[in-house]
Order: C-alpha cells, then sequence, then structure tokens
C-alpha cells in the first residue's frame, strides 16, 4: 500500500528529480492506495466511477486546481531547451514571453477548483503528475532516434511508429510542414516543457540551426503563420494522447511493481 506522496515520488523517481515542478501535485493526500483510477484529463464524473469501481484514489495526467494556475510557470523549459541548441538566450526568452502571457490569463477564465471540491467531497485522494511523465516520454523518444539515427525524416516518423503508443494511436505521426523526403539533419524533441512553442519557438529553431522539430500538436493557425514564413525546415506532430501515454504507462508499470492496482481511462493500450 501506498500514500499520494510516495505516488508522486515514484513519479519523480521515473526521471531522477528531486523535486516537484509547478504543474504536478498531491491536490487531496490519502494512505493505503491499494487501487488507483489513472487518466489524463479528470472531471467530477470520472471520480465518481473511480469511487464506484473501489479506487482508493485518482491520478490524473494535465494540471487541475493551483497546478492549473501555476502552468505559465514550466513554460520557461523552452528557454532551456532552445538554449541547448545553441539559441542566443535573448531570443530564447524573448520568444515565451507571448506563450506564457496567453497561458497566465487564461487562468482568469477556469474554474480551477471545481474537480479538487468534487474529490474532497468524495473523500477521493487526487494527484495530477504532469512534466515527470511527458520528461520520460521526452527521454524514450529521444533515445530511439538517437538508437535509429533515421536520415530523411519519412525515416524518423518510421522509427517513432515503433513505439507502441504510436504504433495504436488512431493518430498517426505526421509531418506537419516540410517534405518527408527531407533530410533530418539536426533535430529537438520539443516535450515537457508544458505545451508546444507554437510557431515562434518553431521558427527559432529553423532559423538557428535545427532541421527537424517534433511537437506533440500543434495550432492550426500557428501552423498557418509557418507556411506563410516559407522558412526550411520539417515539423513532426505526433499525437497529444499517444504522447502523453507513454509517460502514463510507465508510471502504471512502476505502480503495478509496488503491487498496486490500476485501473486505466483515456490511455492508449500497450
Amino acid at each position: 500500500m501506498l500514500d499520494t506522496n510516495e505516488i508522486l515520488e515514484i513519479s519523480l523517481d521515473m526521471v531522477q528529480w528531486n523535486s516537484v515542478p509547478a504543474d504536478t501535485a498531491v491536490h487531496v493526500h490519502g494512505r493505503n492506495i491499494k487501487k488507483i483510477m489513472l487518466m489524463i484529463d479528470v472531471t467530477t464524473a470520472d471520480l465518481m466511477l473511480a469511487k464506484n469501481l473501489g479506487c482508493d484514489a485518482v491520478v490524473t495526467h494535465h494540471p487541475i486546481g493551483v497546478t492549473a494556475i501555476n502552468f505559465y510557470k514550466v513554460i520557461d523549459r523552452h528557454i532551456d531547451y532552445m538554449k541547448e541548441n545553441g539559441i542566443p538566450e535573448n531570443i530564447a526568452k524573448k520568444s515565451v514571453l507571448d506563450l506564457k502571457k496567453r497561458i497566465e490569463l487564461r487562468n482568469h477564465t477556469q474554474i480551477y477548483s471545481s474537480v479538487i471540491d468534487s474529490a474532497k467531497i468524495l473523500n477521493m485522494p487526487l494527484v495530477n503528475i504532469h512534466q515527470p511523465c511527458d520528461e520520460y516520454a521526452r527521454r524514450v523518444i529521444s533515445q530511439k532516434i538517437q538508437d535509429e539515427n533515421p536520415n530523411l525524416v519519412s525515416d524518423l516518423v518510421t522509427t517513432l511508429e515503433d513505439i507502441p503508443e504510436f504504433k495504436n494511436a488512431a493518430t498517426k505521426i505526421q509531418v506537419s510542414y516540410g517534405q518527408p523526403n527531407s533530410n533530418v539533419g539536426k533535430w529537438v524533441a520539443v516535450i515537457a516543457a508544458g505545451t508546444n512553442g507554437g510557431f515562434q519557438i518553431a521558427k527559432n529553431y529553423f532559423e538557428n540551426g535545427i532541421s527537424t522539430v517534433l511537437y506533440f500538436h500543434i495550432d492550426y493557425n500557428d501552423l498557418v503563420k509557418l507556411n506563410e514564413s516559407k522558412i526550411q525546415g520539417s515539423l513532426i506532430i505526433l499525437g497529444h494522447l499517444a504522447g502523453d501515454s507513454i509517460g502514463l504507462n510507465a508510471l502504471a508499470s512502476n505502480l503495478e511493481n509496488e503491487g498496486i492496482q490500476i485501473v486505466r481511462k483515456d490511455i492508449i493500450k500497450v
């Protein structure tokens, strides 16, 4: 049996982190947990379903409550990625300002306490684990590319389609910008930085020696801007559900190794 803090520690151990990122937290504490419902997004109905199924806790992926409000803080990881790939710090910082502001302003539209209040009323322990799971997925994806070292963008897509979550997804990996027969060149997996970097961050990579950028998803308007820019490069979209499922399936396996029964919901089975 585990408590909610131990569940959180297991997720941090997956990526050898010592501190909890701003988009991850224990919202309702619990002990003596033997059965968990694990999902990507949680609603009050999900909490009730978990209760009916005899679950002792719910672990969800995307930020809720205070982590939804603090979500904009993890966007700065884009700056770290860009600096690691040779983009000057001043350019990197400037390119995330608009993205952070949009996310922070969105906080005022959210009824951020609803599902957590429901969990308290139902006496259902509740944890959300976002960046650690996404970081695990980023490492899996990056390691796969490094191991296979594909030549062409189309080869890179084929390489990643070997990962079970992508193989089993209804949405297939696609080259959303650029040509499949282009050389991969220098690449970057822009994952575990809160959300995708949109137009500006992809543009910065392409203008600073990165040929291939990988996102989980991109807004259509950002893609239109890329097409209008006609800048050289390739953008690969991996799929949100499939990408999130990589880290969550790994978390599920680690919890199962501790003797915890897992009920998976909204996660691609492998």
